[in-house]
């Protein structure tokens, strides 16, 4: 379900840890998305600062699918999802 959900909202998807925690600071972020099997000391972070800021924090048990679900050709160990804007 999670892969489903990630490929629904391409438009409002930012890929990359590092992207991922900024958006995630700049309170920008309504849900994460982590790959199970990257390195803990990569995705630790992200899963961290959404616990502290009460973001939704979704598990999902491959990079590779997780990035296929964004359309891109290589895995992925973090994934957000942008805040709906109205």
């Amino acid at each position: 379900m999670s892969y489903e959900k990630v490929m629904q909202v391409k438009s409002r998807v930012i890929i990359g840890t590092k992207q991922t925690l900024k958006a995630m600071k700049n309170d920008q972020v309504s849900a994460v998305f982590v790959a199970d099997d990257a390195d803990i000391h990569i995705t630790q972070k992200v899963v961290h600062l959404a616990n502290r800021l009460g973001i939704v924090c979704n598990h999902v048990d491959s990079m590779d699918k997780l990035g296929n679900a964004c359309g891109i050709d290589v895995g992925a160990a973090a994934v957000a999802i942008k805040k709906a804007e109205f």
